[in-house]
Parts: C-alpha cells; structure tokens; sequence
C-alpha cells in the first residue's frame, strides 16, 4: 500500500511540473504569435519602408552651372567636361604596381600617388577613388590605349568651370571654389563631393541664380552598400544664364591697354542706361586655378604680391582723384552764384598765413576764368573758388555726383571712398576743420578718396545732362540692343541747371580740343568721335620746400612707389555723348602724358564698336570748343 501511494504522489508531482511547463510554452509562442501578428501585421508598412530604405539609396545630382555670357552672347564662363581617371581597388590585382603603370602613361606626382594609397586603405574595395581630374584628350587616349595594363582603372567623365578670357574677366566674373565649412548652410547640395561655389566677382554675387536646382538618382544596393542598378534618374533644374553688360572684346582690349602698365584700372560705361561695357584691373590672375585647386606657393605669390592682383582696384581701389575733382568745384561755385566769367591771377602759389599752396605750373597762368583755369589745371583759381565756396558746399556737390558712396554695382567687395566734410572730420579724427584743408581738398587731394568706378559714373552725370545715372553689370534681355533715353532709363534729374553743366562740359572740350589743353596731345581726331576729358596728377608724398627751391624730382627719376598717380575722366563724342571712361594708373606720373592717351585709345575703341558703326552726327553739347 505504501507503494502505491508514492506512485501516486509521484505521478501527480509530474502532471502538476508537466501542466506548468506546457502553459509557460503556451505563453510563450502566445506572446511570439502577438509579436509576429504586430511586426508582420500592424507595423508592417513601417518595416517595409526601412526595407526599402536599406535596398535604395537617393543620391543627389549636381546640376550644370549657369553660363555667363557678355552682351552679345559671348560665352565668358562654361561649364566643359572634365575627364578624370579613377581607380576601383578591387579590380586591380596589386595597386602599386598599377600606378606605377599608370605613372608612364600620364604624369603622376608623389603627392597623388600617396594620396590615392591612402583613400583605397579607408573606402571600400568597389568605391573608386580619383586619381587624377582635368585630363587633356591626349592623356585620356593614352590611359585608353594602354587599358590592358591598368585593370582597375577607368575614365569618368564630369563637369568643369572654365573660363577663356582668363586675366581679362577674372575680376568681374570672380571664380568658383571648393565648399568650405564656413560656407555650408545645410543645402544637402554644398555637401556633394567635387562640388563647386562662387567665391569671388559675379560668381558670388549670382551664386545662387547659376547653381540651379539638385536632382536625384535612385539607386539600389547590396547589404554592403554596393550598386546592384539605377531604378530611376530625376534631373535636376540647370542654373540659369547670366547676360551681362560687358562687351568682352571692348574688356580685352582695355585689359591689355592697361596691362603696359604695371598697376591700373578703368572703367567704360554707356552714360544714358548705366551699362558697364568695361570694368578692367590689371594685373590680374587666372580664376581657372582656384576652381582646379589653388597651391599654397601660388596662393601666398598672389596675397603677397605689391601690386594686389587679387584687388578689383575699379570698385576697391581708394585713390585721391587730383583735379579731376575740380568739375565738382566748379559746379558748387557756379550754385553758389560764381559766374564762369570770374577771373583770378595765378602767380603759381596762394599764400595762406605761413603756408603756401602751389599750383603745378611754377610760373602760374595769369590772370583765368573758369573756362581758361579748367582747360589749363590752374590749382591757384581752384583754391581761390573752394576759399569762397567752403567744404560742405564742394562736398555736397561731389556727393550728388555719386562721390563718397557704394553704387550698389552687382559686385562684392565694392568701396564708398571718402567726401570730407567739418562734421566727417569731427568725428573721425577728432580734430576741427582747417580752411587749408578746403584748399587742398579742392584739387582733389587730402582726405578725399575715390573709386576709379565713381569717377565714371561722376562723368556719365555730367554727360548726360545731369541724371542720376547708376551702373551695372547685369542685363535683363539676352542681346537686346536698344538704346535708352534717362528718361527712359528711370534715372531722376539731379536738378543741375544745364547752363552750368555747360561751363564744365566746354571746359573739359577745352582740356582735349584746344591746343593750351593739358590733354591736347591725347585728343581723338577722328571727327565726330572727339571726347572731352579731364587730366589728375594725385601726389602720393610731400613735397619739401627744399625739392621746390631745388626743382621738384621728376617722376621718371624716383621710385616707383613714390611716383604720382595719374587719372583721366572723359566722355565722347562731344556732339552727341554717349561714353564715359575713368582711368587711373597707379604711380604712372602726369595725368595727360599716361592716363590720357589709354583713355583716348578706349574711347576710340568703343565707338568703332558701337552696334550704329557710324561716327554720331547729333548737335548735343556744341561743336568741339576752340576758345582760347
């Protein structure tokens, strides 16, 4: 019995452990039936999307930059194809010994061949990784010839910047550059390898009207990330066009007429609509390096070279315009009541209590008017007006005119330059204004700086009958070559009565078309393409009592740091204007004897080029002045 009873002790013992096994397994598959029932069921679509996720991957594609191209068309920044050779690890049998191989077929420098070592050890084996871009056809045929020998590499075909003007444009149109950090602003596009941003001159400026829109390619992959096929391609929106108002064979040929010299600017601009046909810096660079990939030796030639290539010096370079500021005296004088007829003799200097202020000419000019005191330069007459006139009257007038301020030219980069008045003074130096101070100020020296752009634009006012006309660079018709009125244009009147437009006009016909002007040597004599024009001679030293007793140095016979800066203003013809230049030649010497003649050679060169091709026969402004 006792038996009996342990069995059944033991066989209950058994079904009670069997019972809780079988639920706890019953639990169990239960509690995996509801998992799988709420991944396969209910998150279903979630899984299937990070499925997808996995298998396709969206990549972006950089779309073709906008061209830019001149007023008539004329391509001056294209995109070309880049053909760029690469290297795919794991089709190359022993990678050292191809670009060894690869190394006899195409120039390969050590700094490549390290480099591309180091890339194959970090990506993996089926990535390419770039050997060298910007190979000629030569070298693409070559590597294609001799593909046998190079397993593993391949030919890629891309896109590239270029630029075929080189120096000539570099400062208007800029460059384009790799990303920087600094410039990432969370476009997924700035992130994509090989992509390029404008940095400098138009390219910046228009940066994202050139760039266009990404698009997008679908494509899908193994588990290691490997391309298995393209399921769809979305191409992106190409950049835009740019049209500007240069005329690239009129830039080319300022740019190598300022290139005989060592450090210059100049500026052409249509008077009536404001088009810049010419905005010209020399010396300049060549923009296709930075976009290749700019050296550290190169760079630090290019940041430390005296002449500052990399400066626009037309819209950045700070100068003292010289007497090509007088027209600006002369019109506040004539508002302030002055007739033009008013005559003071220049004895060569103007004594100021113990200070004497010479003119240029050491023997004086006599007795002059304003007509005879522009046409000759006399500083004397000039220091006589500004005495009567003062500071703020002369300052408020060059201001008018565009002087001391930006003109909003669709460039960066672009400096106001400096119209001193007693309140400037006062809070930039802390000091009060000083009458010899106006004298100087007068012939355009002192405190008052411009820009080689402003005293265009000062001209283009004075041309056009006194309308505010204001530059640029951009165009809004790809060719249109309608010429435009002022009115037409929008540009207000400036309220200058024209009878004294008149007497600075004459004057400056006087300076070129009579045989007393200082510029008469560089006048054009082709009739009805005659200019009228102004000559600067900006000091850039002191000159001591001692030099004057001895006899001033001339230029010739100093250094060239030393040397003036010569400036030319004009507009032509003188019948009928239509084109305003500004010269500057840093450290040049005499206005008339460099500048002048530049200016008259691009004058010239851009009336031959007017679209009309004949000589303007319109009575504008009177005939060519031969008042004495």
């Amino acid at each position: 019995m006792a038996l009996i009873h342990e069995d059944n002790e033991r066989s209950k013992t058994f079904t009670r452990r069997a019972l809780l096994l079988g639920g706890g397994q019953a639990v169990l598959f239960s509690t995996l039936a509801a998992r799988m029932y709420y991944l396969q069921i209910i998150e279903s679509d979630r899984y299937k999307m990070l499925a997808e996720d996995n298998r396709i991957n969206l990549r972006l594609l950089p779309p073709p930059r906008g061209r830019i191209v001149d007023r008539y068309g004329v391509p001056m920044a294209v995109n070309q194809q880049n053909y760029r050779v690469v290297l795919v690890r794991e089709q190359a049998r022993d990678i050292e010994q191809t670009l060894d191989m690869l190394g006899r077929v195409i120039d390969l420098s050590e700094y490549d061949f390290q480099r591309v070592m180091r890339e194959v050890s970090r990506k993996r084996a089926f990535v390419p990784v770039t050997v060298r871009d910007y190979l000629n056809w030569e070298e693409v045929s070559r590597i294609e010839v001799n593909a046998p020998d190079l397993p593993g590499v391949n030919i890629e075909v891309g896109q590239t910047r270029s630029y075929p003007y080189n120096e000539e444009m570099t400062h208007v149109l800029g460059y384009v550059s790799a990303v920087s950090e600094d410039d990432l602003t969370g476009d997924p596009m700035l992130e994509l390898p090989g992509f390029r941003i404008g940095k400098q001159g138009i390219e910046k400026q228009y940066d994202g009207t050139l760039r266009g829109a990404a698009g997008t390619s679908q494509l899908e992959v193994n588990a290691l990330g490997r391309v298995i096929r393209e399921l769809s391609r979305e191409d992106g929106k190409p950049g835009q066009d740019l049209v500007l108002t240069i005329d690239a064979a009129l830039q080319t040929y300022t740019h190598e007429r300022l290139q005989a010299e060592r450090s210059a600017a100049a500026v052409v601009m249509d008077i009536h609509t404001g088009d810049l046909l010419a905005l010209a810096s020399a010396p300049g660079y060549d923009p296709n390096l930075f976009n290749v990939g700019l050296s550290n030796e190169v760079w630090n030639q290019l940041v430390k070279d005296p002449l500052a290539p990399l400066t626009n010096k037309a819209i950045a370079g700070h100068y003292a315009p010289g007497p090509t500021y007088k027209p600006m005296v002369a019109l506040a004088a004539l508002e302030a009541g002055i007739s033009p007829d008013f005559k003071f003799f220049c004895p060569g200097f103007m004594q100021l209590g113990n200070a004497r202020f010479h003119c240029w000419k050491k023997g004086g000019h006599g007795t002059v008017d304003m007509y005879q005191a522009t046409q000759q330069s006399c500083d004397v007459y000039y220091y006589e007006l500004s005495k009567r006139v003062g500071i703020d009257r002369m300052s408020a007038m060059a201001k008018r005119f565009g002087l001391g301020a930006t003109m909003g030219i669709d460039l960066p980069g672009e400096r106001p330059g400096v119209i001193p008045t007693r309140e400037w003074k006062l809070a930039n130096i802390g000091e009060p204004w000083q009458l010899g101070e106006t004298l100087v100020s007068a012939i355009g020296q002192g405190f008052v700086l411009t820009t080689p752009l402003q005293l265009a634009v000062m001209t283009a006012r004075l041309a056009n009958g006194g309308k505010a006309v204001v530059p640029r660079l951009t165009r809004q018709a790809h060719g249109a070559q309608k010429t435009e009125t002022p009115e037409a244009a929008g540009f207000p009147d400036m309220g200058i009565p024209s009878a004294h437009l008149q007497v600075v006009q004459t004057g400056m016909d006087l300076v070129t078309n009579n045989v007393r002007g200082t510029a008469y040597r560089a006048r054009i004599e082709e009739e009805g393409w005659e200019m009228a024009g102004k000559t600067g001679t900006s000091q850039v030293r002191r000159i001591t009592m001692a030099e004057r007793a001895a006899g001033v140095t001339k230029n010739e016979d100093l250094p060239w740091r030393r040397r003036d800066h010569a400036l030319f203003i004009s507009y032509a013809p003188v019948r009928a204007p239509r084109y305003a230049c500004a010269v500057i030649v840093e450290h040049g010497g005499g206005g008339s004897k460099v500048a002048a003649p530049i200016a008259r050679d691009i004058l010239i060169e851009t009336q031959r080029r007017d679209p009309s091709n004949t000589p303007p026969i319109a009575q504008v402004g009177g005939q060519p002045s031969k008042r004495g």
